[in-house]
């Protein structure tokens, strides 16, 4: 069993039987306040300070394992792979790099796409593969905005949609578009956040079933 919490922007926290996984923690400098999560693992899709604030993540062992670029991880039985992608339309000449992380927990596979900015290529769906959870920028600006949110998504067929990466309450420094403008895109006019998810093989929507679109409320 997989529990998700949702710590507000780009930020997760994915506990399982073999760890701890957060991803893409921020600076209190956005107006968001993270506080000082427990975790083994820290993904960072880049270096921006919305998304790398490892200093507020608290090691739950020894030490916190920070994984910042692609390539291939084994961190105590979780596998994570991290695909080489793009923070801008132009291969990264603007605003650099960004890192999508495809993470093992629990017989769960999560996909986090950090502050991707254009669809995927054939060779980047490949390395991404199966989906069961994906959590994807909606909001626009430096990243995916509602309709390219939507054709990533049909892209990539994952079981679970978690958007993340809009504009909330408090939020500086961004121009993003608010949460109802994806859910507009996608026909879903009435939802019901949920604080946590558990989530194991058998209670995920099964291959061919529509996929499922679930907000999450942050945790306070």
């Amino acid at each position: 069993m997989a529990d998700i919490q949702y710590l507000g922007h780009a930020c997760f926290r994915l506990r399982g039987r073999d760890g701890i996984v957060i991803t893409d923690p921020y600076d209190r400098s956005i107006g968001l306040d993270l506080g000082r999560p427990t975790a083994h693992i820290v993904t960072v899709s880049h270096h921006h300070p919305d998304h790398n604030n490892v200093a507020a993540v608290r090691p739950a062992r020894d030490r916190v394992m920070v994984i910042d670029g692609p390539g291939e991880y084994e961190v105590g039985g979780v596998l994570i792979t991290g695909v080489r992608t793009f923070h801008d339309k132009n291969r990264g000449a603007e605003l650099g790099r960004n890192t999508v992380y495809v993470i093992h927990l629990d017989d769960i596979v999560f996909c986090h796409l950090g502050d991707l900015a254009h669809e995927l290529t054939a060779q980047q769906l490949e390395e991404i593969g199966s989906v069961d959870v994906l959590f994807v920028p909606v909001g626009g600006g430096e990243t995916i905005g509602p309709a390219e949110a939507a054709s990533v998504i049909s892209q990539i067929e994952p079981h679970i949609v978690i958007p993340m990466h809009y504009a909330v309450e408090g939020l500086v420094g961004m121009n993003l578009a608010p949460l109802d403008r994806f859910l507009h895109e996608l026909g879903i006019k009435d939802y019901t956040p949920e604080e946590r998810l558990s989530l194991n093989a058998s209670n995920l929507p099964e291959d061919g079933e529509q996929t499922r679109i679930i907000v999450m409320r942050p945790v306070s």
